[in-house]
């Protein structure tokens, strides 16, 4: 090292941003990607990591200026406009986000996440049927990835087809055990489906490690009412409100399970009905 210290080179800029961005520390990546920009304006990695660290961030219209530069250097960087389209589609612009997808796919037909994301970017607008067969092209390209799998599951969900749903989340569990999201949406569906005790201990699985989880006190308390054990559902259901009183509140009044128990006391006094 000379006197006056030494300039980093852009090599070593580039891995120290890459190591901060495995630790979620977007922030400090984006500021070792300027000093590499600074040298290498046209640098399409660190362009690249740098929009992705400002999408983290929700800086969506700089994320948005580092993929458009990107693209000025190679207008098919089908990573660049599919990254480009998360940041439109966050700021709302649905038009334009999905033309980056549709875009991204022309250029590079086996890019799985643009079809992943313009499946997500459907069900945001209420366009199921076609997300779903998004996210099918996503499983073809790409059988192994969960995260399309789980999502089709929740738009099956929401259209009702319970046993189908069911399906998704089972094969999703099924591969990966630590997936709690799908044991749980696997504990939802079996009670949409009417198994309340086969959801139940779902729900008693997730909460002996995660006691506090509202959605799953909540779920539980659902399931419980639905069999009858009102004293348990009550129990649980104080316990949901406790932690997040208006939302449980405003689904419980709204909640079929719960509508026997309308004239219970304790339960007005509950959801202030």
């Amino acid at each position: 090292m000379g006197l006056f210290g030494s300039k980093e080179n852009s090599e070593d800029l580039m891995y120290k941003a890459a190591s901060l961005m495995e630790k979620n520390h977007p922030k400090g990546a984006i500021s070792l990607l300027n000093k590499v920009l600074k040298q290498e304006p046209k640098n399409t990695q660190a362009l690249f990591n740098k929009g992705l660290a400002l999408n983290k961030i929700k800086k969506y219209n700089d994320a948005v200026t580092c993929f458009d530069l990107l693209l000025e250097i190679n207008s098919k960087d089908a990573q660049a406009l599919n990254n480009k389209g998360i940041a439109l589609s966050e700021m709302g612009n649905i038009p334009d986000a999905n033309e980056c997808y549709d875009k991204a796919i022309n250029a590079d037909p086996k890019h799985a996440a643009s079809y992943f994301n313009k499946g997500v970017l459907l069900d945001k607008i209420q366009e199921h049927d076609e997300a779903l067969i998004y996210l099918d092209k996503t499983l073809t390209i790409d059988p192994k990835k969960d995260n399309a799998m789980f999502y089709k599951g929740i738009i099956l969900g929401k259209m009702k087809k319970h046993e189908e749903s069911l399906n998704c989340f089972e094969l999703v569990f099924r591969k990966n055990p630590e997936h709690t999201d799908a044991l749980f949406h696997k504990g939802i569906e079996l009670a949409e489906l009417g198994h309340h005790e086969k959801a139940i201990n779902i729900f008693d699985q997730i909460l002996s490690k995660h006691k506090d989880n509202v959605n799953v006190v909540y779920a539980k308390s659902r399931s419980a009412a639905a069999l009858g054990k009102h004293q348990d559902a009550l129990e649980l259901l104080k316990q949901a409100i406790s932690k997040n009183p208006k939302v449980i509140r405003a689904w419980a009044r709204e909640e079929k399970a719960f509508t026997h128990m309308h004239n219970n006391d304790r339960f007005r006094a509950l959801v202030k009905i």
